[in-house]
Order: structure tokens, then sequence, then C-alpha cells
């Protein structure tokens, strides 16, 4: 029997931890599963393509198959908001065990020493970014910023760790670690707090 492909083992790596997601859904209307979203989720940012989704449904309507179905394996394609409301209430530590099954890939590949530096260890680089923000939709976890004329903006940003090499032209991306209120709305986080949880979780002693 031939050994699966890497895409194919992460894909079921992906699947494996889509499984443990929660389906806060009330009611019987649960036409698309939150596996399908997550898979989705995935395929529009691995073919960088805003209009994947899209067309993947138009491609299923005409030719009764699609991309969709046959590399990611879903069973129905949900639209972009389907994706965000079966998302959403889903903690972002369970995607943990697909970025370590990555890691462990390059390990067992022998790829991670492309990733050494002349110490045989990882350089690894930590840049915030935030990925959302209103002054109207807010949630639990939203950084706030209330400014001089009264308003609140909330937003939502994370510490993204990659590790980096010279002359390597791609990175190797780590779990990252979301900036939320730690104490409670009062207290607000900031990218150092958010690197310093990151390294006591993964930075070897």
């Amino acid at each position: 029997m031939s050994k699966a492909s890497p895409f194919t083992e992460f894909l079921h790596a992906l699947r494996t931890a889509a499984a443990t997601f929660p389906d806060t859904r009330k009611g019987k209307n649960k036409h698309y599963t939150v596996r399908d979203a997550a898979l989705g989720a995935f395929a529009v940012f691995f073919t960088q393509s805003q209009s994947f989704l899209a067309y993947q449904r138009d491609m299923a309507a005409h030719k009764g198959q699609s991309n969709a179905h046959t590399l990611f394996g879903l069973t129905e394609i949900p639209c972009d908001n389907q994706i965000r409301t079966l998302l959403d209430p889903v903690p972002p530590a369970l995607l943990r065990p697909v970025f370590e099954h990555g890691f462990n890939t390059l390990v067992q590949t022998q790829q991670l020493a492309a990733f050494g530096s002349w110490q045989k260890r990882l350089v690894v680089v930590l840049d915030g970014t935030q990925y959302f923000t209103s002054q109207h939709i807010s949630c639990p976890q939203c950084s706030r910023q209330t400014h001089r004329n009264g308003t609140t903006t909330y937003a939502h940003r994370m510490l993204t760790p990659v590790s980096v090499a010279p002359h390597q032209n791609k990175v190797m991306p780590l779990p990252p670690e979301f900036l939320v209120p730690q104490d409670g709305p009062a207290k607000p986080d900031c990218e150092t707090a958010a690197a310093k949880r990151w390294l006591r979780k993964y930075a070897a002693p």
C-alpha cells in the first residue's frame, strides 16, 4: 500500500481537529457541518482566492463536482457567512494539533533542518496583526480602545510567530497567540504579554 501524501495527511489532521469543534447551533437547521466549514475556510486560504467557494459552488452546479469535493473532501460547500457562523464559536486552541502535525511532518521528512541556524536552533519572529475592527460589533474577547470623542473601537489581534532562516524563501507558521482581555475588559492585553505567554508555552528551556 502506497503511503499517503503529506497534503492528504495534513487534511486528515485538519478533519480530526474539526471533529472536536463544538456545534453551537440550536434547532434542526444543520444542513452544513462544522467539518465542511473548517475545510472550506482552509481551502480559501490554501488557494489564496476570495472567490474560491463561490466558484466551486458554480462548478458543482454545472458539472456535478468541484475541486472542493475532490481535493479538500467537502460534502457540501457553505458560503462565507455560514463559515463564520459555524467557526466563530470555536476556541482557537482546538487547532493546535494541526500546527503540531505540520511541525512533526517537517521533522520526520528532515525538512526542518533548512530552518536551523548555525547553532542548530530555530529562529522565531513574533509579529502582531489586527484582523478585525469595528465600532459597533464586539464580543467579550475583543480588545477595546476608547477615544477622546467618547467612541470605542473593538478589535481582534493576535501574535503570529513564524520560523525564518537566511536564504530560505519560505517561513514555517507556528501556533498563534491571541490578544484578549486577561482580567476582564478593564485590563488590556498587549503584544509583549502575548509574546511572554507564547514563549512559556513553546520555547525550549
